[in-house]
C-alpha cells in the first residue's frame, strides 16, 4: 500500500507543512485501525457526523504523515501529551519529531519539524459577521488599526490571515488560552509574515519564524516556528486516488 510513503523531499528545509483535502482521504476499515481508543473516543463525543468525519480524515492524515516521515506504520505510532498539554510522540518515538494539527473546513494542515516547537492553523473564508468587533476584543491594539484601515471587502480574508498567524504562535507554545492574543502583535498581509512585538519579552519575538500559507482562495493558513531565520516549505497531501 502506497497511501503513507511520504518523505521529506531531499534538499528541502527539514520544517515543512502539508495539505490536505479531507475529501480525498478515504473513510476504510483497515485505516479506521490506524486510529487509537482515545482518538476513537473523541471522535465518537462530536454530536454532528461532518465534524466526527473531518476530526476522523485529519487524524488518518496525520499518522500518514508522521508515519512516511519515521518508516513506520500509521497504526503503530501512539500519542501522548507534554506537560503543556500539547499533543507529542510517545513511545519509542518520543522526541524525533515535532508537529501540529490544524483543520477547517475541507482542509487540513500537518506541521512537521526537527527539534523545535511549530504551530500551524487554518480557516477556511467564511460570513464572519462584525470582524472589527471581534478584533477589538481579542487583537493588539496595532493589528486592530490594521484591520480598520483596509476597504471593508477586505477585512474578512485579512482577519483570518492575522487570527491564524496568531493562533500558529500559540499552538507552537502550547499555551493555549494562558496566552492572551492581544499580547503579541502580528503583521498582516499583503506584507511578510512576522512577529512585530511581543509583551512579555520585547527580544523574545526575534526568535521566531513566522509563514503565510498560501492555500487558495477559499482558506488562509499561517505556521510559526520557535527558530529565526527558518524557512518552511509547503507540500500538498496526495489523495488515495492519486496514491494508488
Amino acid at each position: 500500500m502506497k497511501t503513507w510513503q511520504i518523505a521529506k523531499p531531499a534538499g528541502q528545509p527539514g520544517t515543512a507543512v502539508w495539505h490536505a483535502d479531507l475529501a480525498g482521504i478515504r473513510l476504510t476499515p483497515a485505516c479506521a485501525r490506524w486510529l487509537s481508543a482515545d482518538e476513537q473516543g473523541r471522535a465518537a463525543r462530536f454530536l454532528r457526523l461532518q465534524d466526527r468525519d473531518r476530526f476522523v480524515r485529519s487524524h488518518l492524515a496525520l499518522r500518514r504523515i508522521l508515519a512516511g516521515y519515521l518508516g513506520r506504520d500509521p497504526g503503530d505510532l501512539c500519542f501522548d501529551h507534554a506537560e503543556n498539554g500539547k499533543p507529542e510522540l510517545g513511545g519509542s518515538d518520543r522526541g524525533r519529531l515535532q508537529f501540529n494539527l490544524s483543520h477547517s473546513g475541507a482542509h487540513a494542515l500537518v506541521s512537521i519539524a526537527d527539534g523545535v516547537a511549530i504551530g500551524v492553523d487554518v480557516e477556511v473564508a467564511r460570513p464572519l459577521g462584525d470582524v472589527m468587533a471581534i478584533a477589538r476584543a481579542h487583537f493588539h491594539a496595532g493589528e486592530i488599526a490594521a484591520l480598520a484601515g483596509r476597504p471593508a471587502a477586505e477585512r474578512t480574508m485579512a482577519f483570518l490571515a492575522c487570527w491564524t498567524r496568531k493562533e500558529a504562535v500559540v499552538k507552537a507554545l502550547g499555551t493555549g488560552l494562558s496566552l492572551p492574543l492581544d499580547s503579541f502583535e502580528v503583521t498582516l498581509p499583503p506584507g511578510p509574515a512576522t512577529i512585530r512585538s511581543w509583551a512579555r519579552d520585547a527580544s523574545r519575538w526575534q526568535d521566531w519564524s513566522l509563514h503565510h500559507l498560501d492555500l487558495g482562495a477559499q482558506a488562509v493558513g499561517a505556521v510559526a516556528v520557535a527558530r529565526g531565520g527558518e524557512s518552511c516549505a509547503l507540500y500538498r497531501l496526495p489523495s488515495d486516488d492519486e496514491s494508488l
